[in-house]
This record gives structure tokens, C-alpha cells and sequence, in this order.
């Protein structure tokens, strides 16, 4: 049994395929909506556990189970946005301090 009959087509090709050459403003764009989509995703995850809260709080939800799953989640993935934010902040001040 080999990868490939694992693997979905889309899965595979793309792994055989080369990289996209954008432009800067294509690629700046790119990162843009990459960290705008992040951010978004983050904010609504954090929305959805406040909601989950409030409904146990109030009685209108009884399944603790969920409302801690949303927490969790929520909390990861802001603890997630956090470190890449940290590790971008990095990369921009080792590439300032690079001397051309």
C-alpha cells in the first residue's frame, strides 16, 4: 500500500506541485487575508464560548461538557494567535537588524 492510494488527488498533487511565484503586493495581500481570516476565526470562537457561558449561566444549557470544550478551544486558539504574532514580531526585528 503506497501513499498515494491513501492520500486524496488534491492531497498528493500538491505536494508534487511548484511553488506559486507571486509578486510582493500579491503575497503581502496574500498574508493579509491569511491573518485577517486568523483573527476573525479567533474573535468568533471567543464569541461562541462567551454565548456557551452564558447559556449554562442562565440555565438555558446543561451540558458543561461543551461549554468547557468552547472554552478550551477558544483559549487555544487565541494562545496560538499569540505565539505567531510573537514569532512574526521576531522575524520583522532579526530582518531590521540584518545590515545589506
Amino acid at each position: 500500500m503506497n501513499i498515494e492510494s491513501v492520500m486524496p488527488n488534491s492531497a498528493s498533487g500538491a505536494l508534487q506541485q511548484k511553488p506559486a511565484e507571486n509578486t510582493p503586493a500579491e503575497a503581502m495581500n496574500s498574508f493579509k487575508d491569511v491573518l485577517n481570516d486568523a483573527v476573525s476565526n479567533v474573535n468568533k470562537a471567543s464569541l461562541h464560548s462567551d454565548e456557551m457561558t452564558t447559556k449554562l449561566a442562565t440555565g438555558e444549557t446543561d451540558n458543561l461538557h461543551e461549554v468547557m470544550v468552547a472554552a478550551e478551544k477558544s483559549s487555544v486558539m487565541l494562545q496560538t494567535t499569540v505565539e505567531v504574532r510573537n514569532k512574526v514580531i521576531e522575524a520583522y526585528q532579526e530582518i531590521m537588524r540584518m545590515q545589506v
